[in-house]
């Protein structure tokens, strides 16, 4: 166990006060000490490799170290910035990693966990990255000696954190963002949705509370009858998921997307839009926050989503953030000429002991 403060107190005396990331759960300990920092020293990125490359950004401005965060699982958006950029073969740029280590070796975790969690550190010796595993506050001082090869030899380096580890001394929650949205949460509006959907219609739900609100749905109401793809891993990619479904089928698709989500990859808007689909319905559930990993906010209340896809040429847009309102517009947006795009603003929360999709190849199966 690490306390989280005594981890920053060791960061700020290695001059290290730039942060940038991607929300973990692994991670969540960290969110009270961020949301203290302005703007200029702390940004939650769309991404891991936008992440990498602010903090490239920030050391090219201020020959200072930055730290970058995220789940292991969001490795692969970072590897290429990294390998052809930040790496010591190419700008040689120091920097470092705070990894949050899903499905680590022994531990119990969710099955899209498992392979990344077992390459996690195959990946970074690959890659040439040094790093260190901290379990306990002994462990800090192998963090100091890596903060300080980075310096010398101009190079990321990496640490990694299992669940569990970090602890925090103070325990309120402290949020300095506004949520937008109203007193209605996701599972009630996923209920409609689900009750009014012809059972020919296939349904893409995206990663974190999302896909298991809509499986705890399935299973309890229709007994699994719903045609659903769970999209429990590729966070972002649940919309290009359901893009690729439906440009070879004729049957009613709809896209169950997170604000967290759909600002990871927002570029696939532009396919989707490009498409002309008139099957592709795509719903966005936005509660300015990435919830299912402690609430951290996104940036979302700062776009005028309306704007945003009429202007890449989505044929419809929907609104609405009370359910009465969302259950009259909902059958209009469902028998609408796609591709259509649905904003629903929503209150952040899930009921208690919320099961998880299993047995994904059966599920696969019965999808196809």
């Amino acid at each position: 166990m690490i306390f989280i403060e005594n981890l920053f107190k060791i960061l700020k005396k290695k001059d290290i006060n730039f942060f940038t990331g991607v929300p973990d759960s692994v991670l969540k300990s960290t969110k009270n000490i961020f949301s203290k920092m302005s703007n200029k020293n702390h940004i939650i990125a769309a991404n891991e490799g936008n992440a990498l490359s602010i903090g490239a950004g920030y050391y090219l401005a201020t020959k200072k170290i930055p730290l970058i965060y995220f789940q292991n699982s969001g490795f692969g958006n970072l590897i290429n910035p990294l390998t052809s950029m930040a790496h010591k073969n190419v700008y040689s740029i120091p920097m470092v990693f705070m990894i949050g280590w899903r499905g680590s070796p022994k531990s119990k975790d969710e099955a899209q966990h498992v392979l990344m969690g077992k390459i996690t550190t195959k990946l970074l010796k690959i890659m040439n990255i040094k790093y260190c595993i901290l379990d306990k506050e002994i462990d800090l001082k192998k963090l100091t000696a890596l903060i300080d090869y980075a310096k010398y030899n101009s190079h990321p380096v990496a640490f990694l954190i299992k669940q569990n580890t970090f602890k925090t001394k103070n325990k309120k929650n402290i949020s300095t963002k506004k949520i937008i949205s109203n007193n209605i949460k996701r599972i009630n509006y996923l209920e409609h949705i689900l009750n009014k959907v012809s059972r020919n219609t296939k349904m893409f739900s995206t990663t974190g509370y999302t896909s298991r609100e809509v499986f705890y749905l399935n299973k309890k109401n229709f007994k699994n009858k719903l045609k659903c793809f769970y999209n429990v891993g590729g966070m972002g990619h649940t919309s290009s998921i359901a893009l690729g479904y439906s440009i070879r089928s004729s049957k009613e698709i709809i896209c169950l997307d997170g604000d967290g989500s759909l600002l990871m990859h927002m570029g696939a808007l532009t396919n989707i839009a490009d498409q002309k689909r008139k099957n592709f319905k795509h719903i966005l559930f936005n509660n300015n926050s990435h919830e299912s990993v402690g609430n951290q906010p996104t940036l979302s209340s700062n776009i005028d989503f309306q704007n945003l896809v009429k202007s890449l040429k989505y044929k419809n847009f929907y609104f609405s953030n009370d359910l009465k309102t969302f259950k009259k517009k909902f059958t209009s947006f469902i028998k609408s000429k796609g591709p259509s795009f649905f904003e629903v603003r929503i209150k952040p929360g899930t009921i208690e002991n919320l099961t998880r999709p299993k047995n994904f190849y059966q599920i696969k199966k019965y999808f196809l």
